[in-house]
């Protein structure tokens, strides 16, 4: 599988084409080479036969028939090895002299060359060979044929042949294993700056790309990201600091004015004034709940995970919560509907993993009209523990799925309701920290009320299985800090 992976990265497919490109060259440039060596080679034989015709022809104008007849035989006894061919016939294909006895059958050129087999046909009485010969009628009705033997230069040619493959098949081998070579190179150090940016985005923050020291490419492109990472943290450090800054600053003299309000609405005799009173400390309370919300988030988003990780026991946590809200349910006459499977037990902290559970429980109560059905699941599949709240509401469009979990994002239809926005990115935040998965789907398809089933996995607990790395602590006044239904409720 990770071979596969590795033939898929761009940088393989670079020195793959690269690969193409070298070898058409060496092919063309090792082409090139035979066309010459065997065009030289044949041009070599040719020019001999050639010459070899001249100095008949120049002895048939000095001494006649005769003297041809004389001198092909004289040059037949001289090679006893035929390297050289002849044959001289008379008009109706008699021979008259020459090594060979009839005339070969073979491709014959406009120019009169003609190639063709040394064997029983032409009656060669030794080992087939190849030959190459020229053909052209003497004065007086004769056929003439002289020739060579190539045999010699037809196996020279098979050899280059076989040498031009061997060396295009090495060639190819030998791109492919640097090219291998190379693209494992490159990935081991992209996968090197990816690992990396994994662990930042999970937020590990204070992590940087490692460097070779080399100055090349990588480095470069390494110490740019460092920089731009250098620079992101000083502005979100500013960011968080003025935010940080603003909700302490602000929540202060609003539980101030709630406790105000309070008292004035406990001394208020006029019913009216009593009620303005009330709308005014329920807001306050809204505002304080929304402050304490973004300061648990962006704590939650910038600690990443907590140390102090112990065994959960998801069923009965989910069990508490569902205690708590299960009034809220009958309240409003709907079906509250538990399946919590026993000992599924992840690693976390108790009193995030419950305002988790408790925030997802409260939206879906909130969100299913009267007489609806709330149903509430935990189980454990394979080596993952699954939380799983579904309920027959309002829903939330397909189109919208992935965008509920921005902060004070709000679905058009639950506008008309209480609420900050600020509830699932809690849920997010604390089920990021536990290295869980949130998925959002219709409980209830193509009705007219969908429903909602949010479905969370996280890690299941096992003795074997290390536990999470590179945690940071949450300061204990946030792991610590519960919030109650009230605050809870419309987020």
């Amino acid at each position: 599988m990770k071979l596969l992976s590795q033939l898929r990265t761009s940088s393989f497919q670079l020195a793959l084409l690269y690969m193409v490109v070298f070898a058409t060259s060496v092919f063309l440039l090792l082409a090139f080479i035979y066309w010459r060596t065997a065009g030289f080679m044949t041009e070599q034989t040719d020019e001999t036969i050639e010459a070899e015709i001249a100095g008949l022809a120049e002895q048939y104008r000095g001494s006649g028939i005769n003297g041809l007849i004389s001198i092909i035989r004289e040059r037949v006894a001289r090679d006893p090895n035929a390297k050289s061919i002849y044959l001289l016939t008379t008009d109706d294909f008699l021979k008259l002299a020459g090594n060979i006895e009839t005339w070969p059958n073979g491709s014959r050129s406009e120019s009169g060359w003609i190639n063709f087999t040394l064997d029983e046909s032409v009656g060669w009485t030794g080992p087939e060979r190849l030959a190459r010969a020229r053909i052209f009628e003497v004065q007086g009705g004769l056929r003439l044929l002289v020739g060579r033997d190539v045999e010699e230069l037809t196996n020279l040619k098979r050899v280059i042949e076989t040498a031009i493959n061997w060396g295009m098949g090495i060639t190819l081998a030998l791109a492919l294993l640097g090219g291998f070579l190379m693209s494992r190179s490159t990935t081991r150090r992209i996968e090197v700056i990816n690992n990396t940016s994994r662990r930042i985005m999970n937020g590990h923050l204070s992590l940087r790309i490692p460097t070779r020291g080399t100055d090349d490419d990588f480095d470069q492109l390494a110490e740019n990201l460092n920089q731009m990472l250098d620079r992101i943290v000083y502005l979100m450090e500013g960011i968080r600091h003025v935010s940080d800054s603003i909700a302490h600053d602000l929540r202060t003299p609003l539980t101030r004015l709630r406790n105000q309000l309070e008292n004035t609405l406990m001394s208020v005799d006029n019913d009216e004034a009593r009620e303005q009173a009330g709308r005014a400390v329920a807001e306050a309370d809204q505002l304080l709940a929304t402050f304490n919300a973004l300061l648990r988030i962006a704590r939650l988003e910038t600690r990443g995970n907590t140390s102090d990780m112990k065994q959960v026991s998801l069923g009965e946590l989910v069990s508490d919560a569902c205690e708590l809200y299960e009034a809220l349910a009958e309240d409003k006459d709907q079906d509250f509907e538990q399946s919590l499977e026993d000992q599924v037990v992840i690693e976390g902290d108790r009193d995030l993993l419950f305002q988790m559970v408790s925030n997802l429980i409260d939206n879906a109560i909130k969100y299913t009209p009267e007489q609806g059905k709330i149903r509430v699941n935990v189980r454990r599949e394979g080596s993952d523990a699954v939380f799983e709240v579904g309920d027959s509401g309002i829903g939330i469009p397909d189109e919208e799925k992935d965008q509920v979990f921005q902060r004070f994002y709000r679905v058009g239809k639950s506008r008309s309701l209480p609420g900050n926005g600020l509830g699932l990115s809690l849920v997010s935040a604390v089920a990021e920290i536990h290295k869980g998965t949130i998925s959002l789907s219709d409980e209830h398809p193509g009705e007219e009320y969908p429903g909602l089933r949010v479905t969370i996995r996280m890690p299941a607990y096992s003795p074997n299985r290390r536990r999470l790395k590179d945690s940071q602590t949450i300061p204990a006044s946030d792991a610590g800090e519960q919030s109650s239904p009230a605050e809870l409720r419309g987020t």
